[in-house]
């Protein structure tokens, strides 16, 4: 099925975004929300990332007018009518997705797709809405949409796969990196990178350690920004909301540690309300480190017995060990998994992934770290069965030539 004619609802941040991407692609696409003035705002949205684009001399105020000739704002789903793919982009409320599908499912043609941006929620409880659940899909963009190059492809217990064949030829005309992913909570990159974040944290609560020296460090190790960096751009509540998600799905490995719970409590939401895990109104540092100080002793050390030793192995095995549940349980696959943590995540070009990562230290090695890290910091780091196997086989990594890759004695590459 070619796409003609894209449909976006919801014109907030990432609804505007997406629709940009449609449109830079040379597609057209209608932007719709509740009320004009908001779709009119996403439309205006839209222009100012063009806008960027030509200040930087990417392209030229010419150009920047063709391709907003592409977008046109509705105040309703009504003007979705002729579309032939759907992106849903409203808030993550599960009750207000399947209302818009609802209305989606009676608005749009019978061949159309209906896509969700939804980075965590059901694609199969999205589908129930509506009288065409093999039409519906998850088509997860990244933040900012129009630099991130990964989307997830989310199929739903009733999807097609011709659906899901459809919907990745559309990725790939946006020109993105589509990785198809099995149901589940969370999907794969949230799934992954939440347990790291949450055991950035567990780590403070943990020890003296401070916030900058934390993030230093795993700047150091490869990563884009650190990971309190990242928790105060991405929003100290719904990283809390996404951990509580997952908790509920997979049980007390993805227990939200109770500092980020006292730090979204007191309001420090991150970079939206001027102060998060740091203060961006230019406090003083040493207020910082009191408040801080203050603020574990609220919620007293994970370990009673002792401060723990600050490693950042840890939130890195926490990752690893997810990553590897995700794959026995058939997610994704390795080479996919790898993947969409460096295109999502900026995960270092070098260690290419959480997967490469394992088989670079030792698979043995690995399973070693996490049996340790149960007995002193807890269940969470119960190993996946898979390492235990692998080890039993001999299929340590890189050094012995087999892991979750096949390895030659010059090379490695992806299976």
């Amino acid at each position: 099925m070619y796409i003609y004619k894209v449909g976006v609802a919801g014109a907030g941040t990432m609804g505007a975004q997406i629709a940009e991407v449609v449109s830079f692609a040379g597609l057209p696409v209608v932007l719709a929300d509740r009320e004009e003035s908001l779709a009119r705002r996403g439309v205006e949205t839209v222009r100012a990332i063009y806008q960027a684009r030509v200040m930087k001399g990417k392209m030229t105020p010419e150009q920047l007018e063709e391709k907003m000739l592409l977008v046109t704002a509705s105040p309703n789903l009504e003007g979705l009518k002729e579309v032939d793919l759907v992106i849903e982009a409203v808030s993550e409320e599960l009750r207000l997705k399947q209302q818009v599908f609802h209305e989606l499912d009676r608005i749009c043609s019978r061949s159309a797709i209906l896509a969700s941006n939804t980075s965590a929620l059901s694609i199969s409880a999205l589908g129930s809405a509506t009288a065409r659940p093999g039409k519906v899909i998850g088509l997860h963009f990244f933040n900012p949409a129009y630099a991130m190059p990964l989307v997830e492809v989310i199929a739903g217990l009733g999807t097609d796969p011709q659906t899901v064949d459809d919907t990745v030829g559309f990725a790939e005309s946006l020109r993105k990196q589509p990785v198809i992913v099995k149901e589940c909570a969370g999907f794969l990159v949230n799934r992954l990178l939440s347990p790291y974040l949450n055991e950035a944290v567990w780590c403070l609560q943990d020890s003296d350690v401070s916030i900058k020296d934390i993030d230093r460090d795993l700047v150091a190790f490869g990563m884009p920004v650190g990971p309190f960096t990242l928790l105060d751009t991405v929003g100290l509540d719904i990283a809390l909301d996404v951990g509580r998600i997952l908790y509920r799905a997979y049980g007390p490995r993805m227990a939200p540690a109770p500092l980020l719970e006292a730090f979204v409590k007191a309001g420090r939401l991150g970079i939206k309300t001027g102060k998060g895990f740091y203060d961006y109104g230019g406090a003083d540092p040493g207020d910082e480190d009191h408040r801080l100080k203050d603020m574990k002793a609220q919620v007293g050390p994970h370990n009673e017995e002792h401060q723990m030793t600050w490693s950042r192995m840890r939130p890195l095995l926490a990752m690893v060990n997810e990553a590897v549940i995700a794959l026995q349980e058939g997610i994704a696959s390795a080479r996919d998994i790898d993947l969409a943590m460096a295109a999502g995540t900026g995960f270092p070009g070098d260690k290419i992934g959480p997967l490469h990562l394992a088989d670079q230290l030792g698979i043995d090695h690995v399973l070693e770290q996490l049996e340790d890290l149960t007995e002193r910091v807890g269940m969470r780091f119960w190993p996946a069965p898979m390492l235990r196997r692998m080890v039993d086989a001999g299929l340590t990594g890189q050094a012995a030539g087999q892991g979750f890759f096949t390895y030659s004695p010059t090379s490695a590459h992806m299976r």
